[in-house]
């Protein structure tokens, strides 16, 4: 098979939660038990480190890869969904898995396919480890795909766990309660592991906390760590900031990241608990300097996108990925900070969204042009509609096609406009 052909087998045949939603959702780690004992257990040939979390873990995962390169070690990035390209999902020192693996992985995986029928991501993540150990990774950022307890990557036995924080998504298959999500996410805790939290919320910790001690698994906080009083932008270039510790000494003066939005000290600050949680360990750490350039460089380091992403100026057409309750919000904080003449969205979600919710966090002054993804899990444009007018906010166009909507938008927009792709990777995926 051509690498199309391979890429339109998995897509085809393969159960993949992201296109088709609650059908491709396995409920146990069978498959991934099955598929890794085929493969000979290769996540016990490589370090790791397991990210998890609402949002922001992929974020975080590009941030510690990124360190950890600088650092020198051989570093392996395994995150998902993809934007443009299958081969974006695995990654070695930023470099995407060569096509002629994935074709002959797949090639040489047919037999155990048909005997397990696994999902396209049990699968992927299998193709993952695979690459990692043949590669001779140091060690691998895995980035869990949903949830974490029965998340298909949840086989690893990493050397530090990082949970970002705890917001409402996917409730239908990790429970309606912050507690019982956070319940899922603990489910990466292990045995005598550091776990690293990014926020505290009340109805989570407790649970994060009780998991842990269970686990006699040592746990950080990482707000409690580090906290940033100062943050400014250098235009379309990095965010400036200065970190402290807990005693109120900048540690990390003048620290600037290369991903912008002013979200991301949320995630930095996670990054540091877990470096730290690294000197812990005596197989691997990261030293400051690596630090300073891995922030700095994640994105050409990565090769990260659709996080409040620049695409161009005059107007300023901005790529982000939110899709949910919580980062919707922080989007719509994050253009407060921002000076433009018309705010103009263009906007396409996914059908299991609670859009209700969503929609009303979105900016009230915001011209909308609503679109859909060419997904099957994509919310139809005209149901978009129906909730962004019954929440007040202004409809202005409903175009179809994502490539189109934002088309239009800049063909209305004057040079002083500020221009939002958002709602879903896949909306974004389609412009980036």
């Amino acid at each position: 098979m051509t690498y199309e052909e391979t890429l339109r087998y998995l897509f085809s045949m393969l159960p993949m939660y992201q296109r088709v939603g609650k059908a491709a959702y396995k409920k146990d780690l069978g498959n991934t038990l099955e598929l890794d004992k085929f493969y000979g257990h290769p996540h016990r040939d490589f370090l790791s480190v397991h990210i998890a979390g609402t949002n922001g873990k992929g974020s975080v995962s590009h941030f510690l890869a990124s360190i950890l390169q600088e650092q020198g070690y051989k570093t392996g990035l395994y995150t998902s969904p993809h934007l443009k390209d299958y081969r974006e999902r695995i990654k070695k020192n930023g470099v995407e898995i060569e096509k002629d693996f994935v074709v002959d992985f797949v090639e040489s995986s047919k037999r155990i396919i048909e005997k397990v029928q696994p999902s396209f991501f049990e699968l992927t993540v299998l193709m993952a480890f695979v690459y990692f150990k043949e590669k001779k990774t140091d060690i691998a950022v895995i980035e869990t795909g949903m949830g974490g307890r029965l998340d298909s990557t949840n086989v690893i036995l990493p050397e530090v766990s990082v949970i970002t924080n705890i917001s409402f998504d996917h409730s239908e298959f990790l429970g309606g309660t912050l507690a019982g999500i956070a319940g899922e996410k603990a489910g990466i805790i292990k045995e005598n592991t550091p776990v690293v939290i990014g926020e505290y919320n009340e109805e989570t910790f407790p649970v994060f906390k009780k998991t842990a001690k269970s686990k006699n698994a040592p746990v950080v906080l990482a707000e409690n760590e580090y906290h940033i009083d100062y943050l400014m932008e250098e235009p379309g270039k990095f965010l400036v900031m200065n970190v402290k510790d807990a005693g109120g000494e900048v540690v990390c003066p003048k620290l600037k990241s290369g991903l912008l939005g002013e979200y991301q000290r949320k995630n930095i600050i996670t990054t540091l608990a877990a470096v730290d949680a690294f000197g812990e360990k005596d197989n691997i750490s990261a030293g400051k300097d690596a630090v300073y350039e891995g922030i700095k460089n994640v994105v050409r380091n990565t090769g990260i996108k659709g996080r409040w992403q620049i695409a161009r100026y005059n107007p300023t057409v901005v790529y982000d990925i939110a899709h949910n309750e919580a980062a919707i919000m922080y989007l719509s904080q994050a253009v407060k900070n921002i000076p433009y003449r018309n705010l103009r969205i263009v906007a396409g979600f996914v059908n299991d969204k609670n859009l209700e919710k969503i929609v009303k966090l979105l900016p009230q002054e915001a011209l909308y042009y609503l679109t859909q993804a060419k997904i099957p899990r994509a919310k139809d444009v005209n149901e978009l509609t129906e909730v962004f007018k019954a929440n007040g906010r202004n409809v202005f166009k409903v175009i179809t096609d994502v490539k189109e909507a934002l088309d239009s938008a800049l063909s209305d927009a004057t040079p002083d406009d500020l221009i939002i792709v958002t709602g879903s990777a896949f909306v974004v995926a389609e412009v980036v």
